[in-house]
């Protein structure tokens, strides 16, 4: 189908002729690689050219990336090896505990859980109050714990006797409270209440430490 005429031995390049042209490709290559290549790759820049064509300055960047990217990388798997270290270690801690405070569960006996001394309930109207007191003398210390059920109450945590009153505490709105009264002298130390609300409320106290007695001072 084709009819191409085939090349005259005359028209065929000579072995010198393919040697030649092997060489002169071997050697743009290498002028290539040397001075366009290693410049622009890897800042490599014997011939001083890739400076003139600003080729070396592309490969300066490049090489700093990579010298930053491994750095991050280093930083990385450092990081990531005191991670593992710390945990390991945190976790060795939670088990050295564990075992010491099993050892030690029978040597140490649990300090009892002191109850509560005197406990009163008592309902409120809407607008109606209540009032109780601690007989202390000065620097006796005494806990509490208030409920409220149903609703809120006003209240306020006071002490007065031997000439002297003060005012510990007011709540607003309060649903319940806990905690402690130290005398700072002689007196009736406790709590007025009112029910500011629109229902009946149920107070609840708790009482315990050091007093005399707990009395309705209403």
């Amino acid at each position: 189908m084709f009819n191409a005429e085939k090349p005259s031995l005359n028209q065929l390049p000579t072995s010198a002729q393919l040697i030649r042209s092997t060489a002169i490709a071997a050697a743009s290559a290498v002028a290539i690689l040397v001075t366009v290549v290693l410049p622009a790759e890897y800042d490599i820049d014997p011939t001083g050219i890739g400076g003139v064509l600003g080729l070396a300055e592309m490969g300066e960047i490049k090489s700093q990336l990579a010298a930053e990217a491994e750095a991050d990388r280093i930083k990385a798997l450092e990081e990531q090896g005191a991670l593992v270290t710390q945990e390991q270690s945190s976790l060795m801690n939670d088990i050295f505990s564990v075992f010491v405070g099993a050892a030690h569960a029978e040597e140490v006996p649990s300090k009892p859980v002191q109850e509560w001394r005197d406990e009163i309930t008592f309902t409120l109207a809407p607008g109606e109050s209540a009032e109780w007191k601690l007989l202390m003398e000065e620097g006796q210390t005494a806990q509490y714990a208030m409920l409220v059920d149903g609703g809120r109450v006003n209240f306020d945590l006071h002490g007065h006797g031997s000439g002297q009153s003060e005012t510990y505490y007011k709540g607003r709105g309060s649903t319940g409270e806990e905690g402690e009264i130290t005398a700072g002298f002689a007196g009736e130390h406790g709590w007025f209440w009112r029910n500011r609300d629109k229902t009946e409320v149920t107070v609840t106290v708790q009482v315990r430490g050091e007093y005399d007695e707990f009395k309705d001072a209403s």
